[in-house]
């Protein structure tokens, strides 16, 4: 599958936002987005950000898609058929985001950050509902059950690295997290609330894919 390899920080500082593509790393003093959030390049400090209507949109869409770290074509294909469901788009879209596996992964506290996560989905670290799946854009449903595989619960990384941190870590309301077990349940529907996802930003993507 296609992914993103570049720089991170430099995404973030191109588009003058915090995504936290780097886990912990993008609270530290030694972020880039903290020491230098401005865009990228010798003229980054005098560069006049696009103003225009598309612009705008363009930033928006690029702030989502960012943030979940999908590639281009699968991002379109996911907004069209929000577009084409019954639901409000933007509720539709950030459902769907949201209940991507990796991102499940993400937001129960077993990575730092959604690159993680999805290296954790695609190694073969994770089951849901007892059998192995290493796609990344799997969609989990209400009631299933995502937890680490047992023979990786024994790596260093789950049973050292991961408890020095879920342990304080607050997962959203849509699911429920045992930290002694690292077992994820989804118990509910995830909202654009949920997500963090600015309704202008949204609104300013439906605009983008609407032309």
């Amino acid at each position: 599958m296609a992914r993103y390899t570049g720089p991170r920080e430099k995404i973030e500082r191109r588009l003058g936002a915090k995504l936290f593509l780097k886990g912990e790393r993008s609270l530290s003093p030694k972020s880039a987005t903290v020491k230098r959030m401005y865009p990228p390049g010798v003229h980054g400090k005098s560069f006049r950000r696009r103003s225009s209507e598309f612009g705008q949109q363009l930033q928006s869409k690029q702030r989502i898609r960012h943030t979940y770290r999908i590639m281009e074509k699968q991002f379109e294909n996911m907004v069209q058929d929000a577009m084409k469901s019954r639901k409000e788009t933007g509720e539709a879209l950030a459902r769907k985001l949201e209940k991507r596996l990796d991102n499940v992964v993400y937001r129960g506290g077993l990575a730092q950050s959604r690159d993680q996560a999805r290296q954790l989905v695609n190694h073969g670290h994770i089951m849901v509902n007892g059998r192995r799946v290493d796609i990344a854009s799997f969609e989990v449903s209400t009631g299933d059950v995502i937890k680490v595989r047992e023979s990786s619960m024994k790596s260093t990384y789950f049973s050292n690295n991961v408890q020095q941190w879920i342990k304080k870590y607050e997962s959203p309301k849509w699911i429920t997290v045992d930290k002694d077990s690292l077992l994820i349940k989804v118990g509910g529907v995830p909202t654009m609330q949920d997500s963090g996802i600015e309704a202008k930003d949204m609104q300013s993507l439906i605009e983008y894919y609407s032309r």
